[in-house]
């Protein structure tokens, strides 16, 4: 009988494993028709709320954050707070940077009544930065956010499982921006005072196997912060 039991508890990983593999899709799927986040069916099921709202230091500014209640209620799950309570927070605030999974960002000027929202296109946010130092050294007050734009794996929703893009934007949310290349997928970005830049690195899925791994090409590329066309370019320090 205990020989039994190991051999009933094997089958079951390996058809937990065998339905895992089967339910991963690649994050990009191509077809002859190209497919992008106007495709993604909309969920009559999502209840929107927006955080409290958010203010950069030395800004005129207040940021809301926006996000899906539904999605946050499964991100909670199985955390410590077992009092059976709902959290309708859908945001962390750090040290000028908000993090979650986003639908918009709304911002509202100090002392007038109007909100308007960062774009009026499906998007995911993972997060949304405000760089302080490049405002503090050249009065030129920006955000750049890391966020989802494109239903890349083509599963009809936008969500973390499809490929993040760089954005930058005023601190107003005007001139919302994309910086990164479509289909390419971001891996980091860093913000160097000393030259007024952004640089970042994203991959190509170069062999269009659908996913981003280490026979794909890395691409670097900067921007210059002073230039108002924020024009991207490449470079290589390989």
């Amino acid at each position: 009988m205990k020989n039994y039991s190991i051999y009933i508890l094997f089958v079951t990983v390996g058809l937990l494993i065998s339905c895992k593999k089967e339910q991963e899709k690649p994050k990009v799927i191509y077809e002859t028709t190209a497919k992008t986040a106007n495709s993604i069916v909309v969920d009559t099921n999502k209840v929107l709320v927006a955080d409290l709202p958010v203010h950069m230091d030395g800004t005129n500014y207040l940021l809301y954050p926006i996000g899906d209640l539904n999605f946050a209620k499964r991100m909670n799950y199985g955390s410590s707070n077992r009092n059976n309570s709902i959290s309708y927070t859908v945001s962390n605030y750090g040290e000028y940077e908000i993090t979650g999974f986003l639908n918009n960002i709304k911002f509202k000027e100090i002392g007038k009544d109007t909100i308007y929202a960062l774009t009026d296109k499906p998007v995911i946010i993972q997060s949304a930065t405000y760089l302080k130092d490049h405002a503090s050294k050249n009065k030129q007050q920006l955000m750049v956010y890391v966020l989802g734009d494109m239903d890349t794996n083509k599963d009809a929703k936008l969500d973390e499982s499809d490929i993040k893009a760089l954005y930058i934007s005023e601190i107003n949310g005007k001139n919302f921006t994309k910086l990164s290349t479509d289909f390419q997928e971001l891996i980091d970005w860093k913000y160097l005072e000393i030259s007024n830049s952004i640089f970042f690195r994203t991959i190509e899925d170069t062999n269009k196997n659908g996913e981003m791994d280490s026979n794909d090409k890395v691409i670097y590329s900067k921007i210059n912060l002073l230039d108002k066309e924020w024009k991207v370019e490449n470079y290589d320090p390989t």
